[in-house]
């Protein structure tokens, strides 16, 4: 029976104290049990937790009434034993690493496309203005290999500094069409979002990444899974773990 719940999250979101911030949050999430990974930097906070639904839900409640991340949305999920080894709480330079330090999302979000709009316009070809969509995974080249939006463009990048020199060598390809960026849960998208609109390109991030897309929509236009960094390997469509994790 799966009894763990696993969340991901991100923000964007101004941070003036992580190290302080730091030992706060990993007291907290050691005193509820929790294990998992925190990533916290001047530009935000990423993390990926699992535990007991009733102490984790209450962890992401307290973190709310912070107001730097009273709009921090999570990602659902469930398996049978902990996915991860260990609670850690480490302060990074950027919670997604580009190396663009002008590209600052908690200063100018990137638009989103909604799950529905984006399986509606895949079903169409078109955006409701009539312009070509192309979808470009921003993830790394093993995880597009475990599973992609059917027809979706891939870099085969091997991390994520390499995009912006993909995004200038292929610039010119992508004029005159909708660019729908999209990547795990979506921290990810939103840079690469911002980098190419400010290269000119009608671009905009899937909102709440591949999971989101999974949770609200399903695999429609989707083929095979999503590589999750845990134990837990990869997630279906049906959000349910490609390899159980044993307790």
């Amino acid at each position: 029976m799966a009894s763990v719940l696993n969340i991901s999250a991100y923000l964007f979101t101004h941070i003036a104290d992580p190290p302080e911030l730091r030992s706060t949050l990993r007291d907290r999430a050691l005193a509820d049990g929790l294990k998992g990974t925190i990533l916290l930097a001047e530009e935000g906070i990423n993390l990926f937790l699992a535990g007991d639904a009733v102490a984790l839900r209450g962890f992401v409640a307290d973190l709310r009434a912070d107001p730097r991340f009273a709009s921090l949305t999570t990602k659902e999920s469930w398996s049978a034993a902990q996915p991860f080894g260990r609670m850690l709480v480490k302060v990074k330079r950027e919670i997604i690493r580009m190396d663009h330090p002008t590209i600052r999302p908690e200063a100018d979000r990137a638009p989103a496309v909604a799950p529905e709009t984006l399986r509606r316009w895949l079903e169409r070809g078109r955006d409701d203005e009539g312009r070509e969509v192309v979808l470009l995974d921003t993830r790394n080249a093993f995880e597009v290999d475990y599973g992609s939006f059917d027809g979706a463009l891939d870099w085969r990048l091997e991390r994520f500094t390499q995009f912006p020199d993909a995004a200038a060598a292929a610039a010119a390809d992508l004029d005159g069409k909708t660019v729908v960026s999209y990547c795990t849960g979506g921290i990810r998208c939103e840079k690469a979002a911002i980098y190419l609109r400010g290269a000119g390109v009608q671009a905009y991030q899937l909102d709440g990444g591949i999971l989101g897309y999974f949770e609200q929509v399903g695999g429609d236009h989707w083929s095979g899974d999503c590589f999750v960094f845990d134990e837990r390997e990869a997630l279906t469509p049906a959000l349910t773990p490609r390899r159980e994790v044993l307790a």
